[in-house]
Order: C-alpha cells, then sequence, then structure tokens
C-alpha cells in the first residue's frame, strides 16, 4: 500500500515538473510572480548585525527553490521580477525598502546574484532530469551550494566592495570584504543549503520510475 501511494506521488511530480515545461507562459509567469511574492516576504524575515551592511534573510530559500521548482529561465525570471518590482515602488526588499537605491546600495550585488542563481539551479536541474538518472542528494548539494557561496556570494562581494568604494569613498581588503560579506552568514546558509536540499530531494521526481 505504502510503495503505491509512493509511485503515484513520483508520477504526480514527474507529471508537474514535464507540465510546468509545456504550460503556457501565462502561468508561468503566474508560477515565477507567486515566487517573487515569496522571495519579497522573506525579505522581511531579517536579522541586521553590528558590524556589517547586510542583513541576515531567509530569501536564498526561496531563490534557489524557484530554480528548482520553476526551472531554466523561469527561476531567474522571478527573482528579475522581485528586483523590477522593487524597483518601481514595492516595498519589499530588506527593511522595507524600494526603488534604485536596494539595487546600488551594499546588498544590490547579491540581488543580481539572486537572478544567476536562480538560472544556474533552473538550468542545472533540468540538465539533471534529462540524463535519466536517479536523484543523488551529493549532487543536489553540489548544485546549490555552488549557486549560494559562489555565484550569489561573487556578485554581492563585487557589489559591495564596488559600494564601499564608490559611495563611502573607503578602500577594504579583500579579507575585510569577506568578514563582512560572507563570514557572518556561512552558519545560517549551510543550515539553509541542507534544508532545501533535503526538500529538493524529496520533490525532484526520480526519471527512472
Amino acid at each position: 500500500m505504502i510503495a503505491k501511494v509512493w509511485n503515484q506521488f513520483e508520477r504526480l511530480k514527474l507529471s508537474f515538473f514535464n507540465w510546468r515545461t509545456v504550460t503556457t507562459i501565462t502561468n508561468k509567469i503566474l508560477l515565477a510572480f507567486a515566487f517573487a511574492i515569496l522571495t519579497g516576504v522573506l525579505a522581511q524575515a531579517k536579522i541586521y548585525l553590528p558590524w556589517t551592511p547586510v542583513p541576515i534573510t531567509g530569501q536564498t530559500i526561496i531563490v534557489l527553490m524557484a530554480g528548482v521548482i520553476l526551472g531554466k529561465n523561469w527561476g531567474g525570471i522571478s527573482q528579475a521580477i522581485y528586483i523590477l518590482l522593487g524597483i518601481s515602488g514595492i516595498p519589499w526588499f530588506a527593511s522595507g525598502m524600494s526603488g534604485t537605491a536596494a539595487l546600488i546600495g551594499p546588498t544590490g550585488g547579491y540581488l543580481i546574484g539572486f537572478v544567476v542563481a536562480a538560472l544556474f539551479v533552473g538550468y542545472a536541474v533540468e540538465r539533471y532530469l534529462s540524463k535519466n538518472a536517479s536523484r543523488s542528494f551529493l549532487r543536489i548539494v553540489g548544485i546549490l551550494m555552488f549557486a549560494n557561496f559562489v555565484i550569489i556570494y561573487g556578485l554581492g562581494l563585487i557589489g559591495l566592495g564596488a559600494w564601499m568604494h564608490l559611495i563611502k569613498g573607503s578602500s577594504i581588503s579583500f579579507l575585510n570584504l569577506i568578514k563582512l560579506g560572507v563570514a557572518p552568514f556561512i552558519i545560517g546558509d549551510l543550515l539553509k543549503l541542507f534544508f532545501v536540499s533535503i526538500i529538493t530531494m524529496f520533490l525532484l521526481p526520480n526519471s527512472k520510475n
């Protein structure tokens, strides 16, 4: 009985991942908009630390899941919608900010990283499914860690360094940049990545079924 229910669940998941590829543009836009809203909501779950202008938020959970669930292109589009609507005046950046100030501020690089990371995860998941391979937890962790620590933090540090130099008028060493823009978030991000990896492992269809 349990095996039968699980097999039905696997078929349902496979049907959804097939559907999200062939569904109408309207449905894809609605899904992307839904993930943009979720990103904005979790941006309000924030903690500011006294030594860094970059807050701790829950956004990366949604950013990575957008890539997993929406797939190639549309995961990134969802984050682009989040940024564009925030720039247009919706106060759903961290601390209820809106407008271009958030994009040219200390977190602007991270916001751009959200788009690129979601695109990467979506592309990687599409390749993963197309290879007809069984789910691999380590492969999923590797994909998500690269998206988070290389793409989001890489672009985030570039933006933070540029903000410090151009807006604050102060140069900063790479080590201090790491202390401001990476080190405070590593433990929390590892926990979030573990959580997202488990959810992804559960949601992705086993294409060998």
